[in-house]
């Protein structure tokens, strides 16, 4: 290439970058001013309802100018002005007033609205504004509506000196995990307020968190609760007035996000834990059970309860000791239960459903085993053993979207001990990959008794985890109601004292 033409080639460069800089700054078309006739895509933007002094979600407005000629809008603003709590964006610019704003002929553009609001500076938890476009005769409006709540916020320790934010130290060894653990003061939760937890709060040894009926307890990204060796969390729901555990974005595109925050994790140690009429939704693992402290006394009891769409596991137990009644344990992306490394689990007139959609799902809906794996220092993979010293699964339902949705997987060298009675299970063998599993044979009756395989479950609504079953289900009457058996209401109270239904609900018609 000649030095002739690299000239020639670097100066039509230069005289393009030049076109295309002033065609992109200048205004080559002409306009004329609105004439009030602009169109939204809704007239009130509701903001749904937020805590106090946490930001909301950002919504979208979509003006259009619906003419055929193209037009400017002399302002945009907020009606309350420079003190709104509100925060907008027009067509890319921050701000809370605008001048002089164009859109072309048969276009729109985008307003983007957002709010944090402090409870105590507005007289009414209601809080409204307007955003005006245009003046005088030819003003239009949108109405901004938001409610915001009061709470009770728990947050970590801050180091006054460094400002970094504090982490605990469980048995003796500081970890990375922010949070702190709750004084004597703050041992009860009731229902006066929400909780907004920040962080991973923690009760500590010889401590009891009793949680009132009717308490609403939120927790931000990666925050939590944590029952520490010899503690004990008592949750104490009721039919009419549950506890509900979940994120703290309240607006309602958040109500089926899953991972919005961490989990309540029972530590090795914890006891006499009590879930009663609870629902724990949204969370990346809802409810992480450690360590049998008593092959008796159950580590948790979680009656009339719903463990539903987490990220990860519903329930996640760790060689522990689980009782469980009228349990829904929901969509989840990997297992509902995991009942692992051996231990003690009765479940009856449970729900099992694991119709998660986010992705494909490599675990079944209920597992058990009796052995976890590791790599020792020579790098070797080590499979060590612990007694499964029972899994009872009565009244069950375990249902999904995959064909294999339980599975009973031992390794010898300890106990293995389960048995699965009067229940409804997914097992949908195509590859014959169980064929030779004694712990997966169906005919075995030393394990299996009254079992319907593949059945019809007829749930009221999968996406929403909505597990009810309806007039069509084969879980109707299949029930066992004698001895340890009997649990004469269904999670809404409804009588089962005659021919009950499997799972934690009586049927109904939809």
């Amino acid at each position: 290439m000649t030095k002739k033409y690299i000239y020639f080639s670097l100066t039509w460069a230069l005289i393009l970058v030049t076109v295309f800089s002033v065609s992109s700054c200048r205004k080559d078309f002409s306009t004329v001013l609105s004439s009030g006739q602009l169109e939204f895509s809704r007239d009130t933007v509701f903001l749904d309802t937020i805590f106090t002094n946490i930001g909301s979600a950002t919504y979208n407005l979509r003006v259009y100018n619906r003419s055929n000629k193209d037009i400017t809008i002399p302002n945009i603003a907020l009606e309350k002005g420079s003190s709104s709590n509100y925060r907008l964006n027009v067509d890319g610019i921050p701000g809370k007033s605008f001048q002089n704003i164009d859109i072309l002929a048969r276009d729109s553009i985008f307003v983007f609205v957002e709010t944090t609001i402090d409870v105590n500076s507005v007289p009414n938890p209601l809080h409204t504004d307007r955003i005006l476009f245009d003046t005088g005769a030819k003003q239009q409006d949108v109405d901004l509506v938001t409610l915001v709540k009061d709470a009770t916020f728990i947050f970590p320790g801050r180091n006054s000196i460094s400002m970094k934010i504090d982490s605990l130290t469980l048995d003796g060894t500081p970890t990375r995990i922010k949070g702190r653990f709750l004084t004597d003061s703050e041992l009860t939760f009731t229902n006066a307020k929400p909780y907004v937890i920040y962080g991973y709060a923690a009760v500590p040894a010889n401590k009891t968190l009793t949680i009132d009926a009717g308490a609403k307890i939120h927790f931000h990204d990666n925050s939590g609760l944590i029952v520490d060796k010899d503690a004990t969390l008592k949750v104490n729901g009721t039919l009419s007035n549950g506890v509900s555990f979940e994120g703290d974005r309240l607006e309602h595109i958040f109500d089926v996000v899953p991972g919005q925050w961490g989990t309540i994790w029972l530590r090795p140690g914890s006891r006499n834990n009590e879930i009663n009429y609870a629902k724990i939704k949204n969370g990346i693992v809802g409810i992480i059970v450690d360590s049998i402290g008593s092959t008796t006394t159950p580590t948790l009891t979680i009656k009339n309860s719903e463990v539903l769409n987490n990220s990860n596991y519903g329930i996640l137990a760790r060689q522990t000791n689980i009782l469980g009644e009228n349990v829904v344990v929901g969509n989840a992306g990997l297992s509902s239960l995991a009942c692992i490394i051996g231990g003690t689990y009765n479940f009856t007139h449970s729900t099992f459903a694991n119709y998660w959609r986010n992705g494909i799902r490599p675990l079944p809906t209920v597992l058990i085993n009796n052995f976890f794996t590791y790599n020792n220092a020579s790098g070797q993979e080590v499979v060590e053993t612990r007694d499964l010293i029972a899994a009872n699964f009565t009244n069950c339902i375990v249902e999904g979207n995959n064909n294999i949705e339980f599975v009973a997987d031992k390794v010898d060298g300890s106990l293995f001990n389960f048995n699965v009675a009067n229940s409804m299970i997914r097992f949908n063998d195509v590859n014959n990959q169980f064929t030779n599993v004694p712990t997966m044979d169906f005919n075995n009756t030393n394990l299996y008794q009254n079992i319907i395989l593949n059945g019809t479950p007829n749930f009221k609504n999968t996406s929403l985890n909505d597990f009810i079953i309806g007039e069509n289900s084969s879980a109707i009457n299949q029930g066992n109601n004698t001895g340890a058996n009997r649990v004469p209401f269904d999670i809404l109270g409804v009588t089962r004292l005659m021919n009950p239904d499997l799972g934690a609900y009586q049927h109904i018609k939809f």
